[in-house]
């Protein structure tokens, strides 16, 4: 890539748009879990019609992708990623006219990746052939542990056995899915640990990603904090995963992202590497990527708000522009979570800022061992990595 100056850019700002990919949640769960921060609500009963307004809610999400695409207008979408909440109560019937509606407003990539997240409860199992007839042709499947313990601190409504069956369903009908595990659960040992992530390797599965559980701010475990492994142990864990998952043939290429050659997340690459997403549904967010600006974008959260926003036409609650003494911290809040890192002239490219914006805090971070450079190219260290948090601020404005 080529190093692009201000002077050169003159007042357009950016010389090329990002790659865009869109990202749709589903805002429901059968049950809340005691750890979770994400925008997700309990339906009464996820089995039942009447549980879910599954047909408002698609709809809700069309007229949402409509009335944003003059901001994207004429791109085209590299990958789409339907999260949540759990986007598997939904009906693969669902699913299709979806996936339909969008195909006939934007310009899909041929070969761009659309992921599912779906849980392993048995009700959803079934749907998965479905799915990956409606095009879904990447499945991201919310295991978190195997050990039924765990299973129930967590609050997860599968068991062992459906999390293996759903697998095993998995491989019928995807040549390419992920698995998430937990790992630092309260009272979990290293065997334990260990036990998960190499069965979680027996499921052959493409890519694993192995997060750290967090206390988050106004979750239940938050307020009611259980017993979990002190940091020497939750390290002792980290390495061990890190370990067994390169043994196992897989690439360790983002913080908490391990993936078979050739099978790295695409979506997730792409909001890694400061490219542009239009969020769409409750709570959503958006960054979007003007030759002049850049800005973000949020959904109103709640989900029957969101609904009666859309039944006015837009359901857009924020929309700004992310000022240019925010952007270094922005583009290095993703960019430092891959661990081979990043060319320095991709931070021009895609933030339209001279490189000079960051070579004082780059220099000052690889005299603390937290980074190492070239001339063209910036990584974390392995302290960095350990350090991560440390690392992002000192690029705060």
């Amino acid at each position: 890539m080529q190093t692009i100056s201000l002077a050169q850019l003159g007042n357009s700002g950016l010389s090329a748009l990002p790659p865009l990919s869109l990202y749709i949640h589903f805002p429901w769960c059968v049950r809340k879990c005691p750890y979770c921060d994400f925008n997700s609500h309990a339906v009464k009963d996820a089995n039942s019609p009447s549980g879910l307004p599954e047909d408002q809610y698609i709809a809700a999400l069309i007229s949402d992708l409509e009335s944003n695409l003059p901001q994207v207008w004429g791109r085209s979408v590299s990958s789409i990623f339907m999260g949540g909440g759990t986007p598997s109560l939904f009906s693969s019937a669902s699913m299709d006219r979806l996936l339909e509606a969008i195909r006939a407003r934007v310009k899909l990539n041929p070969d761009a990746e659309i992921t599912l997240e779906a849980n392993p409860g048995t009700f959803e199992i079934e749907k998965f052939a479905g799915y990956a007839a409606a095009g879904i042709n990447r499945l991201s499947i919310g295991i978190q542990s195997f050990n039924p313990e765990h299973l129930s601190a967590l609050g997860r409504i599968h068991n062992r056995d459906e999390a293996l069956r759903a697998v095993e369903i998995a491989h019928r009908h995807f040549s390419n899915f992920n698995l998430d595990i937990m790992y630092a659960l309260p009272k979990q040992t290293l065997a334990q640990a260990q036990a998960d992530i190499r069965l979680a390797i027996e499921c052959n599965s493409t890519h694993l990603s192995a997060y750290h559980l967090t206390l988050e701010p106004n979750t239940l475990f938050h307020r009611y904090p259980p017993s979990l492994p002190d940091d020497d142990l939750a390290a002792d864990m980290q390495e061990m995963i890190e370990a067994e998952l390169a043994s196992a043939g897989f690439e360790h290429y983002e913080t908490s992202a391990f993936a078979k050659s050739g099978k790295r997340s695409q979506h997730n690459l792409n909001y890694w590497q400061f490219g542009d997403y239009l969020g769409i549904g409750a709570g959503a967010h958006g960054k979007i990527s003007f030759h002049d600006k850049i800005i973000r974008q949020a959904r109103y959260k709640q989900p029957n708000e969101y609904l009666a926003k859309m039944a006015d036409g837009n359901a857009v609650q924020s929309e700004n522009v992310v000022e240019k003494d925010e952007l270094p911290f922005e583009f290095m809040l993703n960019l430092l979570r891959l661990t081979e890192g990043f060319p320095l002239a991709l931070f021009t490219e895609r933030t339209g800022l001279p490189q000079s914006k960051i070579f004082a805090e780059i220099e000052r971070a690889c005299s603390e061992g937290l980074l190492e450079r070239d001339l063209h190219w910036v990584k974390p260290t392995e302290k960095g990595q350990r350090f991560l948090n440390v690392l992002m601020e000192r690029f705060l404005p």
